[in-house]
């Protein structure tokens, strides 16, 4: 066992003290030690439950002769760090959970690790630290939310946003906007729409790293604690087998991912994280493949924020197994990789159900022929920028207006919500990229304004950051190079007509070359908006979207 570096022999007696000190004994010591690193805490919705988790994992360990040892890891609530200096922190903290690990994992010689995630940065940071470490691991995550209920209408986080977009715009009044912020999140778990979080805890699954329903299950179910006292005894058997990560995220595994992804119409976040766990991993996952993907599977799950279906409603219909069973009716899959089950992917698949024809489409009647990511260029985005394409209106798929012009979100949000925005415009936000934020804030306040003020069909937005999994309509992100980098999208004028062309894959600024090389040749690089602590430590290394905002070696 790798822990016996640090217990067994005469000379590691002091180590076996300190581990009495604990409250182990002999027995206890002797066994496979597991870490249970659990990202519980006070302040995010998504990870105040996670300590029943944490317990009932435990419980799966030592019922398979393990020893548990739990530690914590950080969590950022998006929703509540939304549209202020906090969303500065959020993708920042993936590198800083993933490191956190592996200090913790590695100095204590664990033989194999549970994973406990929920929300958006946790779960990638935590499948980096699993791909980093190779250790054998399992992920079960705490669960979506369920949906919140007012006046007969289903509600999620989503709604509260856009609730204040049509509270500006003056459609609905004080009392109702409170009546929506006291329904929409009735409890514990991951936001209920497919949004982030839940869209990397399906992928997890996917992937090979969880149970079959670890992206589904809802947190206040108890099948949420049986799956996490299955992962608990599961985790014993990976050790015993050796099966460990890197056997399980291939290349194949993570060519299923964006296939499912594309399926389900996942959040653009899975943009920059497949590709740096990958990275992690050693798989090289760059953005060409996506629109392949996209354009060979079908878009089956019509799932908030772009229908009307949330997790719940996934669940009941077979999860993500069932997702898989549809796929691979058409061998869209690769199916022989082996996962935490200790079986191969073909197995989890077998013994799934499709229980409904309308949340989980057949291939042959799917909610639309291409998958719900897309991938543009041009002059504006020569290294690539991302859309939702499943959650914009048609009118939108193609669209020509002017720029109006943004270096912030604060700046935008606030020429929205005083009605300064016409219809046919195109929002550019900049400065908001990895290095430029510095963070690459999310940023679902303005595009959810742009809905509920009733501009979703007839206003795009463009920017270098990024937006939540939560946000529908023409949002297009990531665009790269950023204009911190010195990138096109820090040229724009206002008034510069802005070309979209997303069945097209294109992305224009409508302005010639040699105006473009003059603007260029006058352009001053922006000092850093943070030089100290943390965040200027990350944005002196962050690299572009592009590669999945990863730091330089």
């Amino acid at each position: 066992m790798r822990s016996d570096i640090m217990k067994k022999g005469p000379e590691r007696a002091p180590q076996r003290s300190l581990l009495k000190a604990l409250g182990l004994v002999d027995e206890e010591i002797k066994r496979p030690i597991i870490g249970v690193v659990n990202s519980f805490n006070e302040v995010v919705p998504g990870h105040v439950h996670l300590r029943n988790i944490a317990e009932a994992v435990k419980a799966g360990i030592r019922m398979a002769g393990g020893t548990p040892m739990e530690f914590n890891t950080i969590a950022v609530c998006d929703g509540i760090a939304m549209g202020h200096q906090g969303m500065k922190y959020s993708l920042a903290s993936r590198e800083l959970i993933t490191d956190t690990i592996e200090v913790m994992a590695t100095a204590h010689a664990m033989d194999g690790l549970v994973f406990i995630p929920n929300c958006d940065k946790i779960v990638p940071g935590m499948l980096m630290a699993a791909a980093r470490l190779n250790l054998p691991s399992i992920f079960v995550s705490g669960g979506p939310m369920l949906t919140g209920k007012l006046k007969g209408q289903t509600l999620d986080l989503n709604s509260v946003f856009e609730a204040v977009g049509a509270h500006a715009a003056g459609t609905i009044s004080d009392k109702e906007l409170c009546d929506v912020e006291s329904n929409a999140c009735p409890g514990c778990g991951s936001c209920s729409g497919m949004f982030t979080a839940n869209s990397m805890n399906c992928i997890t699954e996917v992937l090979g790293m969880g149970l079959p329903g670890n992206g589904t299950i809802p947190a206040v179910h108890s099948g949420r604690m049986h799956l996490a006292k299955t992962a608990g005894m599961q985790v014993m058997k990976l050790v015993e087998k050796n099966i460990r990560p890197l056997d399980i995220m291939t290349e194949q595994s993570f060519q299923n991912a964006l296939t499912v992804d594309m399926a389900l119409g996942c959040s653009t976040n899975t943009v920059l994280h497949l590709p740096a766990i990958a990275h992690e991993a050693g798989v090289e996952l760059n953005l060409d493949i996506i629109n392949d993907v996209s354009m060979k599977t079908p878009h089956i799950c019509k799932l908030a924020p772009a229908g009307h279906h949330h997790i719940e409603e996934l669940n009941a219909a077979g999860g993500i197994p069932a997702v898989m069973k549809r796929l691979s009716e058409k061998n869209l899959l690769a199916t022989d990789g082996i996962t935490v089950t200790g079986q191969p992917l073909q197995a989890t698949i077998d013994a799934a159900e499709v229980l409904s024809d309308e949340v989980i489409r057949s291939l042959d009647a799917p909610y639309g022929e291409r998958g719900g990511l897309a991938i543009l260029r041009g002059n504006l985005a020569p290294d690539g920028a991302v859309v939702k394409q499943a959650a914009v209106a048609p009118a939108m798929l193609q669209h020509e207006g002017p720029a109006r012009v943004f270096d912030g979100e604060e700046e935008a949000v606030a020429a929205l919500l005083s009605g300064k925005i016409n219809a046919g415009d195109v929002l550019v936000i900049r400065y908001e990229g990895p290095k430029g934020g510095p963070g690459m804030r999310e940023m679902l306040t303005p595009t959810s304004a742009v809905q509920g003020m009733g501009l979703g069909e007839s206003v795009a937005l463009l920017t270098d950051g990024r937006f939540s999994g939560a946000t529908r309509g023409a949002a297009i992100g990531h665009i790269s190079p950023e204009a911190a980098a010195g990138g096109v999208i820090g040229l724009i004028e206002e008034g510069d007509l802005i070309s979209i062309d997303i069945p097209g894959h294109r992305l224009e600024l409508k302005v010639d070359e040699k105006t473009l090389a003059e603007r260029k040749s006058k352009w001053v690089k922006p000092a850093p908006k943070v030089t100290e602590g943390y965040l200027g430590k990350y944005a002196e290394r962050v690299t572009s979207a592009s590669t999945g905002a990863i730091l330089e070696k």
